[in-house]
């Protein structure tokens, strides 16, 4: 486990994607997540629906499964999901500036429910989803077994839990824990990254069976040469984007962590993968 050298609150995360909302959505658009290169050939349209087609796929989600969406953003895959595959969707965001947008955007009969709140302090009752779900969230709490044992209470026995983390690569070297990981977690609002190996022992820890693990890095780290070229683009014809970038420490921390993902998974010290895994049925399971 990497952890931040500086403590990051709850409220910072929320702090961190309403300062950053302008960026986010101009650069990358609805979906902040990575995109997904299967053939290598799809747009990054196509690349970012394809990270969640995989996961619909892995948790065979289809009418009417309830699913909660943890750390759902502007809700764009919880609008996939329900649209696409009809499933009852429940979005959960921090983010004040993510939740306007997600329920704008969602205005339709059928389309999911977004709740602004923090995750860890949900009132759900128990066994009350038939899956859950957390794409590039995890990263974001401070507590990662416990938010995995969270996600095992309010899940159906027989329901199935799937996570796309940010992954630390096993024993990597100090100079890139120091240099990329640390800083990575600190100009991203990151508690810490977990490992393979830390994801696999909260999940069975919690209760889970059947966990799987999909290192999808090579499909995904196309995602950050593309941010950097949109950037770098925007920049040439957007004087504001320049006042912007370095109108605050939040601001200028994102134009450096891009460059410092970029080459953490060129180095192979960033991994990215799919954990899925379910709750038994029974006790002795």
């Amino acid at each position: 486990m990497i952890e931040a050298k500086t403590a990051q609150a709850t409220e910072s995360v929320a702090d961190h994607y309403d300062e950053l909302d302008r960026w986010y959505l101009a650069i990358w658009g609805e979906h902040v997540h990575h995109g997904l290169w299967l053939t290598g050939r799809e747009t990054t349209e196509v690349a970012t629906h394809n990270l969640v087609a995989r996961l619909a796929e892995r948790l065979s989600i289809g009418a009417r499964t309830r699913i909660c969406d943890i750390g759902c953003g502007y809700g764009g895959t919880a609008r996939v999901l329900a649209r696409e595959y009809g499933a009852s969707v429940t979005g959960v965001t921090l983010s004040g500036a993510q939740y306007a947008y997600a329920v704008d955007a969602a205005a339709g009969d059928g389309d999911p429910q977004i709740l602004l709140m923090d995750f860890m302090d949900n009132d759900f009752d128990g066994a009350t989803f038939d899956a859950a779900i957390s794409i590039e969230s995890s990263e974001h709490f401070q507590d990662k077994p416990g938010l995995i044992e969270e996600i095992y209470r309010i899940v159906r026995p027989g329901g199935r839990v799937g996570i796309y983390a940010w992954l630390a690569k096993e024993g990597a070297a100090e100079w890139q824990v120091d240099r990329l990981l640390e800083a990575i977690c600190r100009e991203g609002r990151l508690p810490g990254l977990g490992t393979e190996q830390d994801y696999r022992g909260w999940l069975c820890k919690a209760g889970f069976r059947d966990v799987t693990f999909e290192d999808y890095s090579r499909n995904v780290k196309r995602t950050w040469p593309i941010v950097i070229g949109r950037a770098a683009r925007r920049m040439l014809w957007d004087a504001s984007a320049w006042a912007y970038l370095f109108s605050g420490a939040k601001s200028l921390d994102f134009g450096k962590s891009i460059f410092r993902i970029w080459l953490a998974y060129q180095l192979g010290c960033l991994r990215y993968g799919l954990f899925t895994a379910t709750k038994p049925t029974a006790m002795n399971e």
